[in-house]
């Protein structure tokens, strides 16, 4: 299957695929412990405070930002000239909205969180359109986007 662009494959390569579903492992957790109070107090009990409920997700989906802004430097090194430049400077926007508004209260810090992640499809889609990103980027993305954003909307409501 392609997407039109040079012959591509669209299949998104399996190790890709598994470690992005364990890099939801956190999120899942985290939503886990916040929807059944047993599980939260057991996890406490066993992990340790912060790696229940929303610290754990807060705390990672900071990190993930940040290595998402990795990512997109990498594809911007694949451009030259004016293009490899603005996609410098985008690509550090994710790790700058971490820092800047992912703090405060857990409910400021998820609303800011998901609005990064979601925000970020607009930067993956730009790289993927530029024929930076691999073809399979955006249905990987799309889909680790929509599970991360509903694992924190326990925090949120």
């Amino acid at each position: 299957m392609t997407d039109g662009r040079a012959g591509a494959a669209t299949t998104i390569p399996r190790a890709a695929l598994l470690l992005g579903l364990g890099g939801l492992i956190p999120f899942v957790w985290g939503a886990v412990t916040l929807l059944v109070p047993a599980a939260g107090a057991a996890g406490a009990d066993l992990l340790g405070p912060r790696f229940v409920g929303p610290y754990i997700q807060l705390a990672y989906g900071t990190v993930i930002l940040s290595f998402m802004s990795g990512a997109l430097w990498g594809f911007a090194t694949r451009a030259e000239g004016a293009v490899a430049a603005s996609g410098y400077a985008l690509s550090v926007l994710p790790a700058l909205w971490a820092f800047f508004f992912v703090g405060g209260g857990p409910v400021s810090a998820a609303i800011y969180l998901a609005a990064g992640f979601v925000g970020i499809l607009g930067l993956d889609w730009m790289f993927w359109r530029q024929g930076l990103a691999p073809a399979w980027w955006m249905q990987l993305r799309i889909l680790l986007t929509v599970v991360v954003v509903a694992c924190l909307l326990p925090i949120i409501v």
